[in-house]
């Protein structure tokens, strides 16, 4: 837990992130994965991301650019393994802005990384479960919902409904419950059960059931991969 600490202590001198603290489930749950700085390097790899992903990884990041358009102001709700951040940045053009935000400061520095180079990208330190000052056009939210508990997955969609512009959208990429006999169903739940306890909630209700005003948007949602994934497009009514 020693580097836990030191990761409180850099926040709060971390400027406009100053407002921002590591969440407990984070802490006890995922420091091996998001914030030992032994791990991150290794698993931040595009070629581990693909084989965590079934090497499924470019497919489901160009699922999610081909909904953004040149120029448009869009939102990372948190900061992603591989290069997501690097094609969100190609995505959005030179006319554009991207604005990735996590939580925690070596996934910030780890992000910035990715972005170098992209004067249109900007990290933060940041909390997608905080509706954001300036609204954006588009809001990309991947593989994020999954590794929350669920009252966090609750204010996570209803703060990035709020983030989005009245004629932008919100996209979600992440798990789903797959087909009955996918070959890949039993490997998922025991993975799940021993590394993602929070991942399970995205098999049992839709991502819209945690919206408090569900009715007042459009849910396009489209299954991938055997039902393992799911991209689910939402737009203001």
């Amino acid at each position: 837990m020693t580097y836990v600490r030191k990761q409180e202590v850099s926040q709060a001198s971390a400027g406009e992130g100053s407002s921002v603290s590591l969440p407990e489930y984070l802490q006890k749950t995922y420091t091996w994965a998001y914030l030992n700085p032994k791990t991150v390097p290794f698993l931040s790899s595009a070629p581990v991301v693909a084989a965590i992903l079934w090497g499924n990884a470019n497919r489901l990041i160009r699922m999610t650019t081909d909904e953004i358009e040149p120029g448009q102001r869009v939102l990372q709700s948190a900061a992603v393994y591989g290069r997501f951040s690097t094609d969100l940045a190609k995505a959005v053009g030179s006319n554009g802005h991207l604005d990735v935000i996590d939580v925690a400061p070596i996934q910030v520095e780890t992000a910035k990384k990715r972005v170098k180079g992209f004067a249109q990208a900007h990290v933060k330190l940041g909390d997608a479960s905080v509706v954001q000052t300036n609204p954006y056009d588009t809001v990309a939210c991947f593989f994020l919902l999954h590794e929350v508990p669920e009252d966090m997955k609750e204010k996570i969609v209803n703060a990035m409904l709020k983030s989005v512009k009245p004629e932008g959208k919100l996209v979600f990429v992440d798990y789903h419950k797959p087909a009955r006999f996918h070959p890949l169903r039993p490997i998922m739940t025991k993975v799940f059960d021993w590394l993602e306890p929070f991942a399970k909630g995205l098999w049992g209700k839709e991502i819209r059931d945690y919206a408090h005003e569900a009715d007042q948007w459009n849910w396009q949602k489209e299954t991938i991969f055997g039902g393992l994934y799911q991209k689910v497009v939402v737009t203001k009514r």
